[in-house]
């Protein structure tokens, strides 16, 4: 990016206000549609069998169609709305994984040395694993918690200043809430522009509800609009910043909202996320700011979409009856029924804890089969921190114990792909293991979770192209041609544990 861009984006953060010019370069680089997945092996398939239950959405029907505008910022698939496209008449298919420190520093605790995130790296690493999409993490207190021991880490930087006069609880100096941060915006849109330049789409957080209802530090944490922590009198615990019940919060929230969306708002690979889990107190607030974010966007001139994750604990009932996009559910297998678009992030709906505890055959099967549910699987990275009994990264390099839901969920978008998925849609009962996207009689994506070695499956009677792939090794196994006389027939798999099979006219 341009000197000449950052010095715009810090003149329209000081006003909060006004449009972004655009910066030159190409949207969101398409996505690549290979004719075969490569042989990247898996690793660390224990066979612990398929502990994931779950149905597929409805009867497969084809949706009437989507003309296409133009490449531009995603939005809504008016054909099939369970998915997103960027206007070129193209499904963009989103899966990725994403970890608490790549927006803000993350200093952990007794370690003021620390060496700085590696934003390039985790870019690579994204790339490594087939992904292409990540929700860039915010934190609200400047002295939080860092893990289940209850240790406190140092997060930086903030979207206000810190001016003084005067010192936070955290030992800093006070923030001044009518004066935003320049180079807070700078990084953030640096970092997605950096992501668009290598085809990955970012669910840019606005807030972090779970730092401030599920640990407020209010001792030591620094919370900018916390009682003594800024020169602008504004003192308020942690959960009420999500009540809207503060006229001055809610301005210096809608003048922050205001300035992320100046800084990015002419990126095509932006969505948002409105806040990581609040409590069900949050519920209303959420709606009032999804509004919030279009009204702004309405005079800016890209619209993103905008998202809802879900509250904690809470009804996932609550992210349907909303108007946004997006939503991440709590429930790990939620049907994409066209309603949502449906991101279902591991984070929310299927926690580390159980993850581990179901093994890595499980993590595989539900990757595979959110897919096929018409819904996209994502997964909450722990990366390079240091976590008991979670995560255990040694010389810089991530805990390979995860390699297998980070391949799998990748994998799912090799396949993704390939289909139409403006055309081929879940179903429950075309085939006898319930996981199948498909637009009859062209194409049918079928997932055979472990412990099955045959399945049936409702064809339209012709020739086609058959593929079988092994989730576990990221290897294609038997290909050729297959003659379907009979609408229902019998498949038997190559391989002893799960498998895919692809069918295409």
């Amino acid at each position: 990016m341009q000197l000449r861009d950052l010095s715009r984006v810090a003149a329209l953060v000081v006003a909060a206000c006004g449009g972004l010019a655009a910066c030159g370069g190409a949207g969101c680089g398409g996505t690549r549609t290979p004719t075969h997945p490569p042989d990247d092996s898996a690793t660390g398939d224990a066979a612990t069998g398929d502990s994931a239950t779950g149905d597929a959405a409805d009867d497969a029907s084809v949706p009437p169609p989507d003309g296409g505008q133009g490449i531009g910022p995603l939005r809504v698939d008016p054909r099939n709305p369970r998915y997103f496209t960027d206007g070129s008449g193209k499904v963009v298919y989103l899966t990725g994984s994403h970890t608490w420190a790549n927006l803000k520093d993350r200093l952990p605790p007794g370690d003021p040395a620390a060496p700085p995130f590696n934003y390039a790296a985790f870019l690579d690493f994204l790339i490594a694993h087939h992904h292409n999409f990540m929700r860039l993490w915010t934190w609200e207190q400047p002295h939080s918690a860092d893990d289940d021991t209850g240790a406190l880490a140092t997060f930086s930087p903030f979207p206000w200043l810190r001016t003084g006069p005067g010192m936070a609880n955290d030992g800093k100096l006070r923030f001044d809430l009518d004066k935003l941060d320049p180079a807070y915006f700078t990084r953030m849109r640096e970092r997605v522009v950096a992501a668009r330049d290598r085809g990955i789409y970012v669910a840019v957080m606005l807030f972090d509800g779970w730092d401030l209802v599920n640990a407020y530090n209010a001792d030591s944490g620094g919370f900018p609009m916390g009682s003594g922590n800024n020169i602008n009198n504004v003192a308020v615990t942690g959960p009420e910043v999500f009540a809207g019940t503060s006229s001055a919060v809610a301005a210096r929230q809608q003048a922050y909202v205001r300035a992320v969306i100046d800084a990015v708002n002419d990126l095509d690979n932006v969505l948002y996320e409105i806040v990581n889990e609040t409590d069900t107190n949050g519920v209303a607030w959420q709606y009032q700011m999804i509004d919030l974010v279009r009204t702004i966007e309405r005079g800016k001139p890209k619209q993103h979409p905008v998202g809802m994750t879900s509250t904690y604990p809470g009804s996932d009932a609550d992210l349907f009856a909303s108007s946004a996009d997006w939503i991440s559910p709590n429930d790990p297998f939620a049907p994409g029924d066209g309603r949502k678009v449906i991101l279902n992030d591991t984070d929310h709906s299927y926690g580390w804890r159980q993850l581990k505890g179901d093994g890595p055959t499980a993590q595989r099967a539900w990757a595979w089969k959110t897919l096929c549910a018409g819904a996209s699987p994502l997964f909450m990275d722990p990366y390079l921190q240091a976590w008991t009994d979670r995560n255990n990264p040694v010389g810089g390099q991530p805990d390979p114990a995860w390699n297998t839901i980070r391949d799998a969920i990748g994998r799912t978008r090799l396949y993704a792909e390939r289909l139409d998925l403006e055309r081929a849609v879940p179903s429950r009962t075309l085939c006898s293991t319930m996981y199948c996207l498909a637009d009859p009689g062209r194409e049918y994506l079928v997932y055979l979770p472990p412990g099955g070695s045959t399945f049936t499956l409702t064809v339209v009677a012709g020739t086609y192209r058959f593929e079988w792939y092994n989730p576990a090794s990221g290897a294609v196994g038997d290909t050729g041609m297959i003659t379907v006389g009979a609408e229902r027939h019998t498949f038997m798999s190559p391989f002893p544990d799960d498998a895919v099979l692809l069918l295409q006219k």
